[in-house]
Formats: structure tokens, C-alpha cells, sequence
């Protein structure tokens, strides 16, 4: 596949939206992590929020800190079933225009 191959697939509408589509998704998801990430230094630094006792002897920081790790590990469960499902997309646009090459 050449230059002006990928430019006649880059200006079909359903490649834009594929696009558009996964540019939204990873700016929302990216946002979201960048903030829940630095939202701990912050709540731990500045405030005394996290410093409360939750249960026995464990803090809400350890907490939040903790479920750091479950967001990391769930967004990126997230992108990839998200991945797959571009990747198909993306398989059809491209079947569609290789079936258009042959006719």
C-alpha cells in the first residue's frame, strides 16, 4: 500500500470517525488518569483528607493508593478490549477499500 493509498483511505468518512472516535477515548481516558493520578500528591500534601483511619489501621491514603493500581490495571483492560475493537474497524475499512481495488 502506497503514499496515495493511505490518502484516499485518510479522506473516507468512516477512517475520520474511526479516528475521531479513538482520539476521544484515549483524551478522556488520559485526562482522567492524569488527574486521578496527581490528585493524590495533592490530597496527601495539602490536605489532611487521606489521613483519617478507614478501618483497623489503615489510612484512606493507603487506600487511594491502592486503588491506583486497580485503575492503572482496569484502564488498561479497558484499552485493550477498546484496541480490538478499532483494529476491526480499521480491518474493514481496509477490506472494503482492497475489494474496491480489485473490481
Amino acid at each position: 500500500m502506497g503514499e496515495h493509498d493511505y490518502k484516499r483511505i485518510a479522506q473516507d468518512p468512516q477512517f475520520k470517525e474511526l479516528v475521531k472516535s479513538r482520539n476521544r477515548f484515549i483524551l478522556s481516558v488520559s485526562i482522567f488518569f492524569i488527574f486521578a493520578t496527581l490528585l493524590f500528591p495533592v490530597l496527601t500534601g495539602y490536605t489532611t483528607i487521606l489521613n483519617n483511619i478507614a478501618f483497623w489501621n489503615i489510612s484512606w491514603a493507603w487506600i487511594y493508593a491502592l486503588l491506583l493500581f486497580v485503575m492503572v490495571w482496569t484502564l488498561v483492560m479497558l484499552y485493550m478490549q477498546k484496541a480490538k475493537s478499532f483494529d476491526k474497524a480499521s480491518d474493514e475499512i481496509l477490506k472494503t477499500y482492497r475489494e474496491e481495488q480489485h473490481r
